[in-house]
């Protein structure tokens, strides 16, 4: 770790990147402890992430976020396929030499995190999935207001409330508003502003209309199914986009998986919660190490 990484906090870390396969990865790298690489979600890039709840991660790990090829300060091909996603976080890992990660991520990044996972298991101390679904068909289907919502060019907060949110909760509203006061706090270093186009074209060359997480050989439960990697599934009681039933569902076939659910809470579970978010992640990398 560089001293670089433990100074900074997440709203000062600098803005560096990784030449790679032709194109440059941007990046953050901020705390200490083990590595935790985070996927941010559609349409999301490294400014979309709540700096309270990274902080919190910081003080039991080195933080990194990062944007995907093409979005954000990240240069090559946008794509939210989930094995380009995948790469990018395999060649970030890879350029910054490091071990073991905890690899997380939210929403469609968390698709990125199990599918890096499965495809390098050597590379993987821990998964962490929030606010996302397993692979294959979904146990109970997303409610179509959110994809009618995430598909609109521009988000007011009313947007935001249904998005990340669960709209009809004084409380949740309320978190919600601190959440993007804290977001909208970062001035010293800031991400480049990727047209709303480009993120909706992307997502929708790589969708699969069947499911939003395609396994079709049933390659990824299978890996889940007998891998001995630890993997949190951290989500809201009323995510409108990947129900969390989808993961109760997997329960009795996942061996390593933990199911955490957020009461009164929707798509952003750790941003409405993240003092607690980010004290069971630490307690649960801590408590639930992967064997050697």
């Amino acid at each position: 770790m560089d001293s670089l990484s433990f100074d900074h906090t997440a709203l000062t870390a600098p803005n560096r990147t990784v030449e790679v396969g032709g194109r440059h990865l941007a990046y953050r790298r901020f705390g200490h402890g083990p590595d935790l690489i985070l996927c941010i979600r559609f349409r999301g890039t490294m400014d979309s992430w709540d700096p309270l709840f990274l902080d919190l991660l910081a003080r039991n790990f080195t933080v990194t976020i990062f944007d995907y090829s093409g979005l954000g300060l990240s240069t090559g091909k946008p794509s939210y396929a989930k094995t380009d996603m995948a790469r990018d976080v395999d060649d970030l890992v890879t350029s910054l030499g490091l071990g073991r990660v905890v690899i997380a991520g939210w929403s469609l990044g968390g698709f990125a995190a199990q599918v890096f996972a499965a495809l390098h298991p050597a590379k993987v101390s821990h998964v962490l999935a929030i606010g996302t679904m397993p692979p294959g068909l979904m146990v109970k289907a997303q409610e179509p207001l959110f994809l009618q919502t995430a598909f609109k060019p521009e988000y007011g907060m009313e947007e935001e409330y249904i998005l990340f949110f669960e709209p009809d909760s004084a409380r949740s509203r309320a978190a919600g508003d601190a959440s993007v006061v804290r977001i909208a706090s970062r001035s010293m270093v800031v991400d480049a502003v990727t047209p709303p186009a480009v993120m909706i074209q992307s997502v929708i060359e790589s969708s699969d209309p069947t499911t939003p997480f395609p396994d079709p050989d049933g390659r990824y439960q299978a890996f889940y199914r007998a891998t001995d990697i630890p993997v949190l599934a951290l989500s809201g009681d009323h995510d409108i986009m990947f129900p969390v039933e989808n993961w109760y569902a997997m329960n009795d076939l996942w061996p390593t998986l933990f199911v955490a659910t957020w009461p009164d809470s929707g798509h952003g579970p750790q941003h409405q919660y993240p003092e607690l978010s980010a004290d069971l992640i630490a307690s649960f990398v801590k408590n639930n190490p992967r064997p050697a």
